[in-house]
């Protein structure tokens, strides 16, 4: 009996009478997994998946009194389309950043995010509310309609970097007519998110966040004369790809987070109880600033390195 490793399982081959035996009974195998559904498939609709970086924001603590942030855009600034064949036409990342944006400063619990993206379509509908309640009779007094709530902060940037192929790498064997591979790449989105103070106009915080966007493929085949004129071939596979709007959704929460720690040690912002800056989840973004920092100095004390051997360092900024 011989042993051949590949992708880290070991795959016995027999090499004997049964071989043709085994060999057949791996194709029939293969050829009825392939007559049936290659994946559960399940029509029912659920709500978009949470991550990490999700509960994360709704456990933080509460702040000492909520922030009204307007959210006019968060665009894509990448300027980058889908890679041949999928679409010459498509963007690479997703056009909904505001959308998850305004998810994000609610889930937190320390903003309350107010209508600009369409703000147009409000103050239409406010004209139309308006117009119906205003009495025949001109004596009567007409009905007030509450005011626009106004924003403290404006929160604005976008998706400004999309890099493919990052990382690609992979692994395979071939013995005897059997095959197995496995291969992978890492891409990277990153976003960009800062807050202005209307009255000023001043940037109080900005924090930009990188998040990977991981994809592999297993694949395995057999290809093998088990006659005189008998030919067994046979493949199977599978590949998973994370999704891309999934990705920008975690790195503009994960900003979020950055901006409310970022805004508490500038002093823009304050917590309910003071003592709840020991809070684990607060702390826990708390040392990745500290650990940023840390990063920082060690890069303007070490000797210069050429451009295409810098460690990769998710970029985290502060603006007072």
């Amino acid at each position: 009996m011989k042993t051949v490793r590949a992708l880290g399982s070991p795959l016995s081959l027999l090499l004997d009478g049964r071989t043709t035996w085994l060999l057949a009974c791996a194709a029939g195998a293969l050829l009825t997994a392939c007559a049936t559904t290659p994946a559960t498939v399940d029509g029912h609709v659920e709500l978009t998946p949470p991550t990490e970086v999700t509960r994360d924001l709704t456990h933080l603590p509460p702040p000492k009194g909520k922030i009204v942030a307007a959210v006019y855009s968060f665009r894509d600034q990448t300027g980058q389309y889908r890679a041949a064949p999928d679409s010459s036409f498509s963007s690479q990342v997703t056009q909904g950043g505001a959308s998850f944006l305004v998810k994000a400063l609610a889930d937190s619990g320390w903003f309350i995010p107010v209508e600009r993206d369409n703000l147009q379509d409000l103050l239409t509908e406010r004209k139309i509310l308006r117009a119906l309640e205003t009495p025949e009779d001109k004596s009567k007094p007409i009905p007030a309609i509450g005011m626009l709530l106004p924003a403290n902060v404006i929160a604005e940037g976008g998706v400004i970097a999309y890099d493919s192929n990052v990382r690609t790498g992979g692994v395979g064997v071939a013995y005897l007519g059997l095959r197995a591979s496995q291969q992978y790449s890492v891409d990277q989105v990153t976003v960009n998110l800062r807050t202005v103070d209307i009255h000023t106009g001043q940037i109080l915080n900005s924090v930009s966040t990188t998040k990977t966007v991981y994809s592999y493929e297993v694949s395995s085949g057999v290809f093998r004369y088990i006659g005189y004129q008998d030919l067994l071939q046979a493949e199977t596979g599978l590949t998973r790809n994370e999704p891309q709007q999934l990705c920008v959704k975690a790195a503009i929460e994960a900003a979020v987070a950055h901006l409310i720690v970022q805004g508490l040690q500038s002093g823009n912002w304050a917590l309910k109880n003071s003592k709840d800056w020991n809070d684990p989840t607060l702390q826990k973004y708390v040392q990745e600033n500290k650990d940023y920092q840390h990063t920082m100095d060690a890069l303007q004390t070490s000797s210069p390195v050429p451009a295409a051997g810098r460690p990769y360092v998710t970029t985290l900024s502060s603006g007072h």
